[in-house]
């Protein structure tokens, strides 16, 4: 493991967050009514599930909904990125999902806690990509980080994305148990030193989740490890997000930091399930509740 510190800057400027954030705040209002950005972030949304009560059915259920999604509201209004569910539904979704450039997302690696061995987490990850994922969304082992053993940290991650292989791996760094943005810097460094492919705030089962400041943060990270290695890599906000406002929020936030090339499903994903119905309710003009 490269020594973080000194390739990458981790000092945080939590007052030039906070003026940045106001700035792009007021920016996102006035799109709230701005069809094309609301359609660019539903173009954006990983369709998620994860409930404990999930079964079969759900993973066919939300298949079916977005393979049929443009029949419903036609050619012009751009589907869903991915469909996110448990490893066990998987194939459920891959056997009923129809529709091309939609793609299949779990997580594994012992989600939402990661508190099991490297080996299952690696095992589950190869398991959920036979069972016909594209991508796998883990979680970092927030005890090892909270504890400073970072080379725990990174040495799982590259093992995970090994496991990935040429499938995408969205880290969750579950920035609300992070204690500072300095550190927000080092996990999101860290997890794109191992490999992954997107970063992520958080699995939403624990409070905060997504907040502006981590996000803000990680586009900062992402911009210098672009610059510094020429790798592009993703931003996926997830968890406490609901409304069209939150989605105008946080895509503005990859606009100003990243720039208009973040701001494709390829390097921008939205972690939400109700926040889905609530763009298509704000771009067609009338109450929907579709998926």
């Amino acid at each position: 493991m490269v020594n973080i510190e000194e390739k990458f800057n981790l000092d945080a400027d939590e007052a030039q967050v906070r003026t940045a954030l106001i700035q792009i705040a007021a920016t996102a209002q006035a799109r709230h009514n701005s069809t094309p950005d609301l359609k660019r972030c539903l173009a954006s949304i990983d369709l998620t599930t994860l409930n404990a009560t999930d079964g079969q059915g759900r993973g066919q259920q939300f298949a079916q909904r977005v393979s049929a999604f443009n029949e419903h509201f036609g050619p012009d209004m751009p589907n869903v990125a991915a469909i996110c569910v448990y490893p066990t539904l998987v194939a459920s979704v891959r056997e009923h999902l129809t529709v091309p450039g939609v793609r299949i997302a779990a997580v594994a690696g012992g989600f939402p806690s990661s508190q099991t061995f490297i080996s299952i987490k690696a095992d589950e990850c190869r398991q959920t990509i036979a069972a016909g994922a594209d991508e796998i969304d883990v979680v970092i082992s927030c005890g090892a980080f909270l504890e400073g053993d970072y080379f725990t940290v990174y040495d799982e991650l590259k093992q995970l994305k090994e496991a990935c292989g040429k499938h995408h791996l969205k880290v969750i760094l579950e920035t609300g148990v992070i204690p500072s943005l300095r550190d927000v810097r080092l996990a999101s460094f860290l997890a794109m030193e191992a490999g992954a492919d997107f970063i992520k705030t958080s699995t939403g089962k624990l409070e905060p989740a997504a907040t502006p400041e981590a996000v803000y943060t990680m586009c900062q990270c992402i911009a210098e490890f672009h610059r510094k290695t020429g790798r592009r890599v993703g931003i996926k906000p997830a968890g406490g997000m609901t409304t069209s406002a939150d989605a105008l929020l946080y895509y503005s936030i990859v606009e100003s930091v990243l720039g208009k090339d973040w701001l494709s499903p390829e390097l921008f994903r939205l972690g939400a399930s109700r926040m889905a119905n609530n763009l298509l309710t704000d771009i067609v003009g009338s109450e929907v509740r579709y998926f």
